[in-house]
């Protein structure tokens, strides 16, 4: 499952977005002041398997966002202390940019290019405590007993300080499998992939849409997206929760009449797969089918562990379909006579709709 956290100063619209990506489920979890929500990711090849298949249970996959409902400028700082932000796949920054006089903006003033700015400045200053905390664990270390790995780790701990103090968040630098590896277990807030969900005024629509380049360049944001491994997708945060909270047809209705293709919920949920790198891959049968997150490039034995690690461990052989083939023959026996059914080894990258099945050894 991917995991997202929720981050924004007060008055952006960041619990309206929450409730947005949270509207399918009837109880999000809450744990003193943070509350965790699961979204359905919307597939519609995962309705056209289950039209074929007919199962018992349909099992999208999932996405959990993180809210933490009491941060003010400065709550960065706390995050690090925080289980479900330190271990977030990605955070999700909600940018206001929308006009409402009965919401006075904290600053005074709306202003996403600075609101966007103060967010990365505060992630970067929490970043540093841990850096410098840890700089000064590896300086004894060093004094008691050296070692070539310690001395590299500091040699990479020092480079980081250095991108830090000079504004540069973590994301950004260009690191080796051995480095990245070494700092996950710091958990670094400024290393996570960043999506801005710009928050913006029904009004807008008009001209922007959810043109993210028209929308960059309407809230002043272009050259802040430059920045690697951050990206953007533009929402209409009480407009669309409104919709959100119809039924189905009304809301599809809703969303044509706006001159919307789609929910912002599937494009929040789309821009981070997007980012991160994620791909589904689907097991399918009389009992379920349903779909798998994980990132591009998993061989299958990694990808088996998703469902199950006994299926990992056991791992013999993958049978694998693509999408198009099995939903143009309409099941697995006709793809089998038309050799359509593939062996694949361990080693085997699983694609983006894939469905397979994972023989294994108890």
């Amino acid at each position: 499952m991917l995991h997202a956290a929720l981050i924004g100063f007060p008055a952006s619209g960041k619990s309206t977005l929450f409730q947005l990506m949270t509207s399918t489920q009837e109880n999000p979890r809450s744990k003193g002041d943070i509350a965790i929500g699961i979204s359905k990711v919307p597939d519609t090849r995962l309705d056209v398997l289950c039209d074929i298949y007919n199962p018992k249970k349909r099992a999208p996959a999932t996405v959990e966002f993180t809210d933490i409902l009491t941060m003010a400028r400065g709550g960065t700082q706390s995050l690090v202390d925080v289980a479900s932000y330190r271990n977030a796949d990605a955070l999700v920054h909600v940018v206001r940019a929308f006009r409402d006089n009965s919401v006075p903006h904290p600053s005074g003033s709306i202003d996403p290019v600075r609101d966007a700015q103060a967010m990365e400045d505060e992630l970067l200053l929490a970043d540093l405590g841990v850096i410098e905390r840890r700089l000064e664990r590896l300086a004894k270390d060093l004094k008691r007993s050296y070692s070539n790995e310690l001395e590299h780790e500091q040699q990479l701990i020092q480079r980081c300080r250095t991108a830090l103090e000079e504004g540069t968040p973590l994301r950004a630098l260009k690191m080796t499998s051995a480095d990245l590896k070494q700092l996950r277990g710091f958990q670094l807030l400024s290393a996570k992939p960043l999506l801005l969900v710009i928050n913006l005024d029904e009004k807008d629509l008009t001209d922007v849409g959810v043109n993210i380049e028209k929308v960059a360049d309407r809230t002043g944001l272009t050259k802040f997206l430059a920045r690697a491994a951050t990206t953007a997708v533009a929402v209409y945060g009480k407009i669309e929760l409104e919709i959100a909270q119809l039924e189905s047809l009304d809301a599809s209705v809703f969303l044509q009449d706006l001159g919307l293709n789609e929910s912002g919920l599937d494009r929040v949920i789309q821009t981070s797969y997007d980012l991160l790198g994620y791909l589904s891959f689907f097991t399918v049968g009389e009992d379920e089918c349903r779909a798998w997150s994980i990132p591009k490039n998993t061989p299958a034995q990694i990808a088996a562990r998703e469902i199950h690690s006994d299926i990992s461990r056991g791992f013999i052989r993958a049978e694998v379909v693509d999408y198009k083939s099995l939903t143009s023959r309409g099941s697995m026996p006709i793809c089998r006579e038309h050799g359509e059914v593939r062996l694949e080894g361990k080693e085997y990258i699983v694609k983006d709709g894939d469905i397979i099945n994972f023989r294994f050894a108890t």
